[in-house]
């Protein structure tokens, strides 16, 4: 019986990420608005992909949004809801939310704190009421942010290398 000969990997494949979700350190969580934070997991400047924790400490509006490609997520700790939708996503919940969409996230005045982890590739654009744009964010501007704030408070601005691919 012959063997088949290993494939050869390529020498430029970036290597595998495994962190604890939830960090014990509160610094790795990166301000982004008034209580809203995120803990980077994955930032891909090939493909703009980008994994994270969005945590929020308060209720009431997070965002209004809309994404170019599919967002996927699964609810942590707590709830929250899309204004424009009847379901409320609760602990163990998974969301999918189509490309294209506009949705204005609010997290429910008895909810203390909100953490779910989202999936999204490409750009996550701000719109106001008339859904004009009015800011974005994606892979880069998360590195941008992280670095910053990773810079400020003790991590090293290159804390955030061990998330980007």
């Amino acid at each position: 019986m012959s063997q088949t000969p290993a494939i050869p990997i390529s020498g430029d494949v970036p290597p595998e990420i495994a962190v604890a979700a939830l960090p014990d350190d509160d610094r790795v969580w990166v301000p982004q608005a008034d209580g809203v934070f995120f803990r980077p997991l994955l930032l891909n400047r090939i493909t703009g992909q980008w994994c994270n924790l969005l945590k929020v400490t308060r209720s009431g509006i997070v965002s209004r949004h809309r994404h170019p490609s599919l967002v996927l997520g699964y609810v942590i700790k707590g709830k929250w809801k899309y204004d424009e939708h009847d379901w409320v996503a609760d602990e163990g919940s998974f969301v999918y939310e189509p490309p294209g969409e506009i949705h204005c996230l609010r997290v429910p005045d008895d909810c203390a704190e909100m953490i779910t982890f989202f999936n999204i590739t490409g750009a996550m654009i701000y719109v106001d009421e008339n859904g004009r744009q009015v800011g974005y964010e994606d892979t880069f501007t998360k590195i941008d942010l992280c670095r910053a704030h990773y810079a400020a408070n003790g991590l090293g601005a290159d804390y955030v290398d061990r998330f980007c691919r």
